[in-house]
């Protein structure tokens, strides 16, 4: 086990509750920086340049979800390997399934970013982008696509780094990522002091010098700590991608972010229903999105604790601590998530006032969207936990058509077909009807399915380098 100075956790000992609580706050606190820095440079643009400059951006922005949509399930797969390995005490295994997802994820980054960079303006022409913005889009798409290798690298290095219970140095690295972007954005956009005034590009850039230097400055750390993810002398062969491991990593990862796919492709389903109903309604559904960004992160956060810690207790073969790790999430989801959802109706007025003027029709509105539909964040969260503790062993396509279920034919199908009987209020109820519906389905999958057979990844009985010498005090050895 880590000992008082190593941030690494064995999450296969100990209490489970007060563990996992103190394993997810980080990753909460990252996922929080990573929206209050959006929401600041958004704001920059917003005060410096105007509303086109915002349509700019946010067109650029759908693409980088759909990018950072794969990044996430091949780095969430990559996790579950390394969070198994390390479960079993196998550094070695460890490090090789890291490796293989840094050379698969640079490789293939670089790729996209080369694509990407010189398609840009059929890209932006496929997404109808408004005449007035796309000048401003383009310059903005072409810089972050030169800094996609670096981002997406970033985000790897934190999920890899979580597999092995350390959930704290991701947080740490993330305020310097989120500092400098921060700072950054003002001076290059207006050009202040010393700084030249590049406009949109400006923001763009301050984001990929951002991305690098934490970047630069996490793999330094990673190496001068002796962590155990840091590659060194002959291991840097680790970063030539294993087929097997590739394997393993692409055909788990793609149901993986599938499922943010489906989820952001209802989403923008359902913005396309509520764009029927007038301007006020369009306004409130819009300022409710806002809160419920921040509403659903305890729950992502408990989930990909629960995933982390669950996979190494089946990397050591611990299945009766993996069942109290599931209760212990969804406990602490219902206390969490239900404070933050009871707090958000008592305070809504004055949330929902922090984006629409006194007096707006659509506060109201928003009030009443919020009574119906944010509850249903706590069922949201508790299908989480049990995603999270299936895909901890690979199980990944029962999650991914429960999703496809409760958003399409239950969720988008209620709204549709009530709507001309119940009115706006049918998009409302679908949204508890479909969490409910994802509830009992994850539910059943966890309690009848056989997720629990098989591994990701075979134990490694001997493996190629032991490299005991080169662990941080008290790390965990390699299996003999």
């Amino acid at each position: 086990m880590a000992n008082g100075t190593s941030p690494q956790r064995d999450l296969t000992q100990g209490p489970i509750a007060s563990t996992l609580l103190l394993f997810a706050l980080p990753t909460l606190g990252s996922n929080i920086l990573q929206s209050l820095n959006g929401s600041i440079n958004t704001i920059w643009l917003g005060q410096s340049l105007g509303e086109d400059a915002v349509a700019a951006t946010a067109n650029a922005n759908i693409i980088m979800f759909l990018m950072f949509g794969a990044v996430f399930g091949f780095g969430m797969a990559a996790t579950v390997l390394v969070g198994q390995a390390w479960g079993r005490h196998d550094v070695e295994s460890a490090r090789r399934a890291f490796g293989s997802a840094v050379g698969l994820i640079v490789g293939g980054s670089v790729v996209i970013a080369t694509l990407g960079y010189l398609f840009a303006p059929g890209i932006l022409d496929v997404l109808a982008t408004p005449a007035g913005a796309k000048i401003d889009a383009l310059a903005y798409l072409r810089i972050i696509f030169l800094g996609l290798p670096a981002m997406m690298t970033l985000v790897l290095m934190f999920m890899a780094l979580r597999g092995t219970g350390d959930s704290l140095t991701p947080l740490y690295f993330m305020v310097l990522n989120v500092g400098l972007d921060v700072v950054l954005n003002p001076l290059l956009i207006r050009g202040m002091g010393p700084f030249p005034r590049m406009g949109i590009a400006g923001s763009a850039t301050a984001t990929l010098i951002a991305n690098v230097v934490a970047l630069a400055a996490l793999v330094a750390w990673v190496d001068w700590r002796g962590l155990p993810l840091r590659l060194r002398g002959g291991e840097l062969a680790y970063l030539k991608p294993q087929w097997t491991l590739v394997k393993t990593i692409v055909g788990k990862g793609v149901p993986i972010g599938a499922q943010m796919l489906t989820m952001s492709t209802a989403g923008l389903a359902m913005v396309g229903l509520v764009n029927r109903h007038g301007l006020s309604t369009v306004a409130a559904y819009g300022v409710t999105q806002q809160l419920w960004g921040y509403v659903q992160m305890p729950a992502m956060a408990i989930g990909a604790g629960v995933s982390a810690m669950a996979a190494q207790n089946i990397g050591a073969q611990a299945w009766d601590r993996v069942s109290r790790i599931t209760y212990a999430g969804l406990a602490i989801n219902v206390a969490i998530t239900g404070a933050v959802v009871a707090l958000v109706i008592l305070f809504a007025r004055p949330l929902l006032s922090i984006f629409l003027p006194a007096g707006s029709p659509a506060l109201a509105l928003g009030e009443h969207i919020n009574v119906i539909a944010i509850w249903s964040f706590l069922l949201f969260g508790a299908t989480m936990v049990l995603f999270g503790t299936v895909r901890a062993n690979g199980a990944v396509w029962g999650p991914l058509a429960i999703l496809f279920v409760a958003m399409f034919p239950v969720r988008l199908g209620f709204a549709t077909m009530m709507e001309p009987r119940w009115g706006v209020d049918a998009l409302w109820w679908s949204f508890p009807l479909g969490s409910g519906t994802a509830l009992v389905l994850a539910s059943i999958y966890y309690a009848k399915a056989d997720w629990r057979s098989g591994a990701m990844m075979p134990v490694d009985e001997n493996p190629p380098h032991a490299h005991a010498d080169n662990e941080p005090a008290g790390a965990l050895k390699p299996a003999a």
